[in-house]
């Protein structure tokens, strides 16, 4: 993949396009092994405890990962596949800001994993950077924008960013984030994606509030699906509302299409 530019570049950037759209990259019920959770722990977290057998292909290759991209006919509605160099480049100004340490009962411990989640979200790296190969793939519809992305994390197991992402309706179900100048009310709740996978999660996370001097609403639906030491991410959303349906069916048959690779076949015909 190209290199990125710098985060101080990008932040500049999206602080002078206000109003630009990120899909990169939720208190209510989160997805498990079956699509619920358990009390006292995430079914995820029982996931990662008896981690699968490994897939019949010891590592995603780059070829592989391409090939497990969804294309457009794999979602519903009018998206329409965007170039790699723009999905690349996709970071939105509300995500930008610190987050007001005041708002919490253990402030600097929830406080940083709040933060972590703006920042993921920004740079698009959810389950943090992957140390193997990784594909992405962006599709645009009206204001809004999704963005799936594949990744091999063969060196650092993503149950661990799993488990953080489930554990965020509860750290961080509503909160303040400042850029210096305007003040921004941040929401989180767990959704459901489907059951597929070895293990999944999902968010919702709404923005409220000025940017430019404009009031906004920005809203991203968030799954992550793991398989094996693989996954897929889907981010979706953008000022005109919600994207869950997109999201599930991506997530649905993007993981379909890993699965596929991983196991030497080659992938369904994308549907009509």
């Amino acid at each position: 993949m190209t290199r990125r530019p710098p985060r101080h570049t990008r932040v500049l950037s999206c602080a002078l396009a206000a109003g630009t759209l990120l899909a990169g990259a939720a208190c209510s019920d989160g997805g498990g092994e079956d699509g619920s959770r358990v009390t006292g722990v995430t079914a995820s977290q029982v996931a990662g405890e008896r981690r699968q057998t490994p897939s019949p292909t010891a590592t995603l290759t780059e070829r592989g990962a391409r090939t497990a991209l969804i294309t457009e006919a794999d979602i519903e509605d009018d998206w329409t596949q965007v170039k790699q160099a723009e999905a690349q480049n996709w970071h939105d100004g509300l995500l930008i800001g610190r987050v007001d340490v005041s708002d919490f009962l253990t402030a600097k411990a929830q406080a940083a994993d709040c933060q972590r989640l703006m920042d993921s979200l920004f740079d698009d790296d959810l389950l943090g950077r992957p140390s193997g190969v990784s594909a992405l793939r962006g599709f645009t519809q009206g204001d809004s924008r999704l963005l799936y992305q594949v990744a091999s994390y063969d060196r650092i197991h993503p149950q661990k960013s799993l488990n953080w992402l489930a554990s965020l309706p509860r750290e961080c179900d509503q909160f303040t984030v400042t850029d210096g100048r305007e003040q921004r009310t941040v929401q989180v709740v767990a959704t459901s994606p489907p059951a597929v996978g070895d293990a999944r999660e999902g968010l919702r996370v709404t923005v409220r509030g000025p940017i430019g001097g404009t009031e906004a609403t920005l809203t991203l639906d968030v799954a992550a699906v793991r398989v094996g030491d693989d996954a897929i991410t889907v981010t979706a959303g953008g000022l005109d509302g919600a994207e869950q349906n997109s999201v599930e069916q991506a997530a649905r048959l993007g993981t379909q299409r890993l699965e596929d690779v991983l196991a030497g076949r080659t992938p369904a015909a994308s549907p009509d």
